[in-house]
């Protein structure tokens, strides 16, 4: 979704999974999510990578402004991907760490994943 529908490609990149327990999250999935936190389709369907491009605040940005003074650390949204399903979603997360009660760590049993940052080079 980060392309959102532009015909650029996407740099190479890893996709991992996560372990995610975070509590604090809104969903805006539903009408009423929606209307409990005054979130429009509009605002989270907004093109934020053209309204950066052309030097503009995305307006899907306010939502954060309005919820995060409400502790609020994360939202559940639809998926505006093309072709995206109805029940497709997608968790944004703005408060989250390693530790409760906003934990995300990565799954990688195997442990394949690079441990630290000389691994990128």
């Amino acid at each position: 979704e980060a392309n959102q529908g532009f015909a650029q490609r996407i740099d190479p990149c890893v996709l991992c999974s996560y372990e995610i327990d975070c509590d604090d999250i809104a969903d805006l999935t539903t009408q009423e999510g929606r209307g409990e936190f005054s979130v429009t389709l509009e605002e989270m369907a907004c093109a934020w990578a053209t309204a950066l491009s052309d030097g503009e605040r995305p307006a899907s940005w306010s939502i954060y402004d309005r919820l995060r003074p409400r502790n609020i650390a994360g939202i559940v949204v639809p998926s505006f991907a093309p072709s995206a399903e109805m029940e497709d979603r997608n968790l944004v997360l703005w408060d989250w760490g390693p530790d409760l009660p906003h934990k995300v760590t990565v799954f990688d049993p195997s442990g394949r994943l690079p441990k630290d940052q000389l691994s990128w080079l």
